[in-house]
């Protein structure tokens, strides 16, 4: 009876403690614009992020045989793009809060197209492997910054909605994958250019980009004493997360669960095409039966968390990631192959998106926690792709990728790591 209207799901701020709501005020990330045009435009950069990443993966074949390379040295060559995320990685979430996450996603996304036109071109054009390293590292400091930004607009859309949502980020970000996939199967099958391929993706995704952060939600401002104070605030913040044990532990198990997707983003065309004589555009399309599972794991597992946790949920789909990996590996039929391809992506699904939430459960501290964990979660990145090369040099490439199933038996140790704290909740408010 005190006269006022019952407040919109898009209009009710919260934050992701048991504490009361606090009124929307212009200082407070997100009080100048709805939340759910913000959900719309993290969906479509997390899409066309993938779509950039996947159009790469997908010509992965191409860019060997231009370039001449044996597996170990292919591996070198993806350490370059890795060692380009790691190293974007420890700052970017300073960028993201310094610059307001809409800046950062473009500035990553410029360097992410950038590259991979840069890389298409030296290898597809020039046969210029220095060239295509120098592409590929500018592509992964541009996904680096871009990875951990985009992810902090993602938590505090979830937290804005209500509902614990960052995993269907991660499946728009699969469907792109799924996107990308099929038009590098597409390419492949009829010839086209990898340099052409790739440019014209690198245009559409930065194009894209741009309409889809001006719906991010808006950062306050601050005096430039604030600023100052901020920046020092900032910087303690991310020191202080290196020295917890819970987002140390998170970061351990999203380092693992990133090997388990980034192997297969680098290698399993490839593994499939050296394990199996499939074609190239047949390996591409394998890659995309991967890409599709993550999908449908992502999108289902949102309302599986929801209802059961995020401890029991990741139990579950650690188990059918290793069951699948090993029977993609060792199942010596095509089709059945596939079928273990398969269940590796809906067992890989959830692994990264809720280690990311769970790391910024506590709102303040999110963007330094989210930093931390994508940085040692990006070691996988750096350390993976040579390391597989390496071991597909000795033991052939799909061989190599037992060691999936290997890391993530042991792995289910850290899971329960990712129970909130105390005063918080698993999902908001």
């Amino acid at each position: 009876m005190g006269g006022r209207r019952p407040q919109s799901r898009e209009e009710l701020v919260v934050s992701s403690t048991d504490a009361p709501p606090a009124e929307p005020d212009a200082g407070r990330v997100g009080a100048q614009r709805p939340v759910l045009p913000a959900r719309n435009g993290v969906a479509a950069v997390f899409a066309l992020n993938g779509l950039a990443i996947a159009t790469w993966f997908a010509r992965v074949p191409a860019a060997r045989e231009a370039l001449d390379l044996s597996a170990g040295g292919l591996g070198l060559l993806l350490l370059s793009m890795s060692v380009g995320s790691l190293l974007a990685m420890p700052t970017a979430g300073l960028v993201a809060q310094r610059l307001g996450t809409a800046r950062a996603v473009l500035l990553g996304t410029a360097l992410v197209s950038g590259g991979l036109a840069v890389a298409g071109t030296s290898a597809g054009v020039a046969g210029f492997l220095p060239g295509a390293a120098v592409g590929l590292f500018a592509f992964g400091y541009g996904a680096g910054t871009c990875d951990v930004a985009m992810n902090i607009e993602g938590t505090t859309v979830e937290r804005r909605l209500g509902r614990t949502i960052l995993p269907r980020f991660h499946a728009a970000w699969s469907l792109g994958s799924v996107a990308g996939a099929g038009i590098g199967a597409g390419a492949a099958r009829v010839g086209v250019p990898i340099a052409a391929h790739l440019s014209v993706l690198a245009a559409v995704v930065l194009v894209g980009t741009l309409l889809g952060v001006r719906t991010f939600l808006a950062a306050g401002t601050a005096s430039a004493g604030g600023e100052r104070a901020a920046a020092a605030a900032r910087r303690a913040s991310l020191l202080a997360a290196w020295r917890e044990p819970r987002t140390l532990l998170i970061g351990l198990l999203v380092l693992v669960m990133a090997f388990t997707e980034g192997s297969a983003n680098d290698w399993l065309a490839v593994a499939f095409v050296d394990g199996y004589g499939l074609s190239e555009a047949a390996g591409a399309a394998v890659f995309g039966v991967f890409v599709v599972g993550m999908t449908i794991g992502r999108t289902a597992g949102t309302v599986a968390i929801d209802r059961w946790g995020r401890v029991p949920v990741l139990f579950g789909t650690i188990l059918l990631a290793a069951a699948g990996a090993g029977l993609a590996v060792l199942a010596g039929d095509g089709p059945v192959a596939i079928l273990g391809v398969a269940l590796w992506g809906l067992g890989a699904s959830l692994g990264f998106p809720v280690g990311l939430s769970a790391a910024a459960d506590e709102e303040d501290r999110a963007p330094a926690r989210v930093s931390v964990v994508g940085v040692i979660g990006y070691t996988a990145f750096l350390g993976g792709p040579p390391l597989l090369g390496l071991l597909g040099d000795q033991v052939g490439t799909l061989r190599a990728l037992l060691l999936v199933p290997l890391l993530l038996v042991p792995a289910l140790a850290l899971v329960p790591v990712l129970r909130p704290p105390a005063g918080t909740r698993s999902r908001p408010v």
